[in-house]
């Protein structure tokens, strides 16, 4: 009944998402403020027509909070429904092929059935509007098995960092079984995968100060330290050449996979040339000793997400800067706390200055990592609802991205996360021309029932 129902209702399900994407709801950038709102509305109202009994707007210090609750039975199952509204800027524009907030239904290689080209297409406008049609679905079929309640933020971009806030101050609202996110991907449109970890983050702004202003650089240039120099040497010297980083006490709480693990992480279909050749690069570097799946997921990293100082105009000035700047993003595997990375981060950056400059480390946010295990009931209930809808057993797979709340859930609410995610990693996601094929919009809206059936047979 479901399959029918989304046949009948697919074209309204994919214009009402367009009609979401529309919104340029930057939670990073204040003059979006207005639009970041007018989504959280959007989402309020669409959960009221949905017929979702009890739907509040709750503001926060930062972006709203959407929180909805749908109970049909005391003695059910109860299902936390957990997604994000907020989208990443869309910066660089000039490398977009259409305009990132005017969505684009286009047929790629990958995505034959056509794919929609908007920013926040795959994360998580897309992922999250999949859960909204399947409880659709579900209530118009009279399928509905289990209770269920929306938590939809606007800061997850940004670190949400209100979100801990709230959840201790709704605690009783939140009541549930289990956490169900689609903030993930999966390995190819025919090797379906389910998320089993997350590495956490550490993000951090650095600047490098020398002369109290910008200098000739001819009168100047030779007896002052130029900091653009300083800095680029600094952030040199944060890998050796074996692809390790350099910063004092990095690995000292590193979780390290046994063979075994290893083994079933490495067993999942993987092409090392399809994979440079999806994303431009002659060749894989990283870590010495690991696969490239294995960096990518399983080890951490530091990587310079943003850099700039002097004059980037046209034409020339020749100037030496008083100023340079550098954003950092560490990702952080088990059992490492973003905390004491950050720390350690600070006093290594602090110890290679040379005495030429003065520096400053600025933490923005951070998020812990997290491991879901194989053998509880949310992943079977998963790995069953995909193996129904893809005809095949889904892959465990690490993840290589953060999404701090998996490790704030557990540790506030006591409860598990399952990651049934849709996205392909070549779907763009933070970069121009994000997309999110139909096939995976539509294949999630079927899959999402069939985890919250056998999720309530398992539990019986």
């Amino acid at each position: 009944m479901i399959n029918q129902y989304l046949q009948d209702n697919k074209e309204r399900f994919l214009e009402e998402l367009i009609d979401l994407l529309k919104i340029p709801s930057i939670s990073a950038d204040d003059q979006y403020k207005t639009e970041v709102d007018k989504t959280a509305d959007f989402i309020l109202n669409h959960l009221k027509n949905l017929g979702v009994q009890k739907v509040e707007k709750f503001q926060t210090a930062g972006h709203p909070i959407v929180f909805g609750e749908h109970i049909i039975g005391e003695n059910l199952p109860t299902i936390l429904v957990y997604g994000h509204y907020d989208v990443q800027p869309p910066d660089p524009l000039e490398l977009w092929d259409s305009a990132p907030f005017e969505p684009i239904i286009k047929e790629t290689e990958i995505h034959p059935e056509g794919a929609i080209f908007a920013r926040g297409a795959c994360d998580d406008k897309g992922q999250l509007f999949m859960h909204f049609k399947a409880f659709e679905a579900m209530v118009k079929t009279n399928t509905l098995n289990c209770n269920v309640k929306f938590l939809i933020e606007g800061e997850e971009e940004v670190g949400s960092v209100n979100l801990p806030i709230f959840v201790d101050e709704h605690k009783d609202n939140l009541e549930a079984d289990v956490v169900l996110v689609s903030d993930t991907g999966m390995i190819a449109n025919d090797v379906p995968s389910i998320c089993t970890g997350l590495r956490g983050l550490s993000y951090l702004e650095v600047e490098v100060e020398g002369p109290n202003r910008d200098l000739h650089s001819g009168l100047y240039g030779g007896a002052v330290a130029n900091p653009i120099n300083v800095l680029t040497k600094m952030i040199a010297s944060l890998h050796d050449e074996e692809g390790r980083i350099t910063v004092d006490g990095m690995y000292d709480d590193v979780l390290e996979l046994s063979e075994a693990d290893r083994t079933l992480l490495d067993g999942a279909p993987f092409s090392e040339e399809t994979y440079c050749n999806e994303i431009g690069i002659p060749k894989s570097t990283g870590e010495k000793g690991y696969t490239t799946r294995e960096r990518a997921s399983i080890r951490p990293t530091l990587d310079v997400n943003g850099i700039w100082g002097g004059y980037i105009g046209e034409g020339a000035k020749t100037v030496i800067p008083s100023k340079a700047h550098a954003k950092i993003s560490m990702r952080l595997v088990p059992n490492q706390t973003s905390d004491k990375i950050t720390e350690l981060f600070k006093s290594h950056f602090e110890k290679i200055a040379p005495d030429t400059v003065k520096v400053n480390v600025k933490p923005h946010h951070g998020g812990e990592p997290a491991v879901i295990t194989m053998d509880s009931i949310e992943y079977k209930a998963a790995s069953l609802a995909m193996k129904e809808t893809f005809g095949k057993e889904p892959f465990p797979e690490r993840g290589g991205g953060s999404i701090p709340l998996v490790e704030m859930f557990e540790r506030k609410l006591g409860l598990k996360t399952v990651l049934l995610g849709f996205g392909l990693d070549s779907d763009a996601i933070h970069s121009p021309n994000e997309h999110y094929g139909l096939f995976n919009f539509y294949k999630g809206i079927e899959t999402i029932p069939l985890f919250y059936k056998h999720y309530a047979e398992l539990k019986k």
